[in-house]
């Protein structure tokens, strides 16, 4: 007996609907294909960014570990300064200890034969005068003026020497004020000298008084000493603000001097005027550079042979009322 299978066909619109569900089901294995495709690409630049990362992070400890040692060299530098600078410290101590020591002993050393020298020839003058022709007299009278100078220069020098050590006590200082009371100082020791002495605009400093105080005591006695071949002397005191950020002057219609040896002015025992025409040790400008350098200023001057001289220095600027 033959058995008979019947095919049933299928209709289309299943067919049709089958087909699209196998190509939605084909589209949506290829989109997790491609989201996977795209998460390995996420995740490999993950991976190079990570690596990056840590290429930085080891050149930065590396940069690190570099500035370490290069502070730790620098520490070790700043305390071997530090020791040498204790050690130089000391020694200017000592220095200064033994300066100080021979500076009083040069005082004191030179000072008593000078006294003796100078007392003796006195006393000679005075016991022996009927004896001692005019010839004779003029010497003693010499050795005198020469042993009076020799103190004035110990004790130029002795000041200078100390200034370097002197404490200074920073204050406001009415500087038209005290040129004036320094001038008439003086002036007072010279009456008959005919002395002119104006003061221009003149802005408080701000300084050490008694050290300032030297500077126009030396530069106003220096402008008074080299105007004494003038029948009237001109001395002026003022400021120029435009001059160096401010500057103050002292100016006078002496002899001057050549500039070509400006160079020597501020020296210690540089002297451009013979001691048979001007009196001095050579010490006073010297001083005054050394005052002004001590405040943070500086000091310079102008001239010409016969025609006067100008004196410019700095100082710290004080409060304007």
């Amino acid at each position: 007996m033959v058995s008979t299978i019947t095919f049933q066909p299928t209709g289309s619109s299943e067919l049709s609907r089958r087909l699209k569900e196998l190509e939605e089901f084909q589209r949506a294995i290829l989109n997790i294909l491609e989201d996977f495709e795209e998460e390995r690409r996420n995740s490999q630049r993950i991976q190079k960014a990570a690596v990056n990362l840590l290429e930085d992070m080891y050149e930065e400890q590396r940069k690190l570990t570099d500035t370490q040692r290069a502070l730790m060299n620098m520490l070790e530098d700043i305390e071997l300064e530090r020791t040498e600078a204790r050690q130089a410290k000391s020694l200017l101590e000592t220095v200064n200890k033994e300066l100080e020591a021979f500076t009083y002993s040069v005082s004191h050393d030179l000072r008593a034969p000078l006294r003796a020298i100078s007392g003796f020839a006195e006393a000679v003058t005075e016991d022996y005068a009927p004896l001692i022709d005019d010839e004779g007299k003029r010497y003693l009278s010499l050795i005198r003026d020469n042993a009076h100078q020799m103190g004035r220069l110990i004790d130029d020098l002795l000041t200078f020497s100390r200034l370097g050590r002197q404490q200074m006590t920073r204050n406001q200082i009415d500087m038209a004020a005290l040129a004036k009371t320094v001038f008439d100082e003086l002036a007072q020791v010279m009456p008959e000298r005919r002395l002119v002495f104006r003061i221009g605009f003149t802005p408080p400093a701000r300084g050490d008084i008694v050290l300032v105080r030297q500077v126009l005591v030396n530069l106003l006695s220096n402008a008074i000493k080299f105007t004494a071949p003038r029948a009237r002397a001109s001395i002026e005191f003022g400021y120029l603000p435009d001059l160096g950020g401010g500057a103050y002057y002292v100016k006078d219609n002496g002899v001057g001097f050549d500039m070509r040896y400006v160079d020597k002015l501020f020296g210690v025992f540089q002297r451009l005027h013979s001691v048979t025409e001007f009196e001095g040790t050579g010490v006073g400008l010297a001083l005054v550079h050394r005052i002004i350098t001590r405040h943070g200023g500086r000091v310079w001057a102008e001239s010409a042979t016969d025609q006067g001289a100008i004196f410019y220095f700095t100082l710290p600027k004080g409060e304007s009322k």
